[in-house]
C-alpha cells in the first residue's frame, strides 16, 4: 500500500517550497509527509570533522525542513530519511512505495516556466508513482481562487483518447476530489488534411468518445464537477494555457514506451504555470 507522500530534500530553496506543498498534499490525503534526501553520505560518525561535515549537513538540512514544516502544519506526521545511492536512483526507488513522490524545479516569472533539473527529468521519465514537479515560488494562494481561503482553482488532466488509462484518470479525479475542486479534462485533435465529405463532424465525434471514457469515472466520483473540452490543436498548447488558472495539470507517462517523458509531458513540465504531475501508465 502506497502511504506517504514522499518529497526530495537537498537545502535548496526550491526543494523547499516544493516540501511545502507536499505537506499540504499529504494534510489532504491525511497522509504522514516524508523527506528524502537522496545521495551518497556516510551514516557513520569517524570523528572526524573532514569526513563527518556532509553527513552533518545532510541532517540539518532535514532538521530544518522538518521544524519549519511542523511549525506551519502542526497536524502533520513528518518522517525523515536519508537514502544512500545516486539521487535519481534512489528517488526513483523511493517513489515506489509513496502516492506520490513531490521534486522543486527552480520557476521564472511570466511564461518562460520551469528550468528542471537532470535528475527532476530522469525521475520523472522512470518513476512507476506520479511525480509531482513543483516550481520555485509556488505558495498556498496560487491553488486557489482569491485567496488561501477561496475555492480551489480547476484540476486538469491531458487526455489521450487513444490510451485513456485508468491510473491517469484516476489520478485526476483522486486529486479533484481531495481538492474539492472541479476537473477539466482536454483532449486535443487535428482535423485530417483531407477529410472525406462523408466523415463525421471530427468535434463531435471526439466529445462523444470523451464522455464515453468518463461516464464510469463520473459515477464513481459522483460529488466531483467535471467539464469536458475536444479542442483542435497541439495538446501542449491547450495545456499550457489552461495551467494559467489550475491548481494542478496531469499528464501522462507511457511506461511501455520506455524511461522517457513524451513531447507533451517534456513541454508542458517546462513551461506550466501550476504544479504538474506526471502520472505513468501501461
Amino acid at each position: 500500500m502506497n502511504s506517504s507522500i514522499t518529497v526530495g530534500i537537498d537545502g535548496s530553496a526550491e526543494s523547499l517550497d516544493a516540501a511545502d506543498w507536499a505537506a499540504r498534499e499529504a494534510l489532504r490525503r491525511g497522509l504522514p509527509l516524508h523527506l528524502l534526501h537522496a545521495g551518497d553520505t556516510p551514516d557513520a560518525r569517524t570523528g572526524l570533522p573532514e569526513l563527518d561535515a556532509p553527513a552533518a549537513r545532510v541532517s540539518h538540512v532535514l532538521d530544518r525542513a522538518a521544524r519549519a514544516l511542523a511549525f506551519a502544519h502542526p497536524a502533520l506526521e513528518i518522517v525523515r530519511r536519508r537514502v544512500p545511492g545516486p539521487p535519481a536512483e534512489a528517488l526513483v526507488a523511493a517513489a515506489g512505495s509513496a502516492e506520490a513522490l513531490v521534486l522543486g524545479s527552480r520557476g521564472f516569472t511570466g511564461f518562460a516556466g520551469f528550468l528542471v533539473g537532470s535528475v527532476a527529468l530522469a525521475v520523472a521519465a522512470r518513476a512507476d508513482r506520479p511525480v509531482v514537479l513543483v516550481r520555485a515560488g509556488e505558495r498556498i494562494e496560487d491553488e486557489h481562487w482569491d485567496s488561501a481561503a477561496g475555492p480551489y482553482r480547476p484540476v486538469v488532466l491531458g487526455l489521450d483518447l487513444d490510451h485513456p488509462c485508468d491510473e491517469l484518470v484516476e489520478y485526476a479525479f483522486d486529486a479533484a476530489t481531495v481538492r474539492r475542486a472541479p476537473l477539466l479534462v482536454v483532449h486535443t485533435w487535428m482535423v485530417p488534411l483531407a477529410p472525406s465529405g462523408a466523415a463525421d463532424d471530427p468535434e463531435e465525434e471526439k466529445m462523444r468518445a470523451l464522455a464515453a471514457v468518463l461516464t464510469p469515472w463520473r459515477h464513481k466520483y459522483p460529488d466531483t464537477e467535471v467539464t469536458e473540452r475536444s479542442v483542435h490543436g497541439r495538446a501542449a498548447h491547450h495545456l499550457l494555457v489552461a495551467s494559467t488558472k489550475a491548481s494542478l495539470l496531469v499528464v501522462g507517462r507511457s511506461i511501455p514506451h520506455g524511461p522517457r517523458l513524451g513531447p507533451v509531458a517534456h513541454s508542458v513540465i517546462h513551461h506550466s504555470l501550476c504544479p504538474v504531475a506526471v502520472v505513468a501508465h501501461v
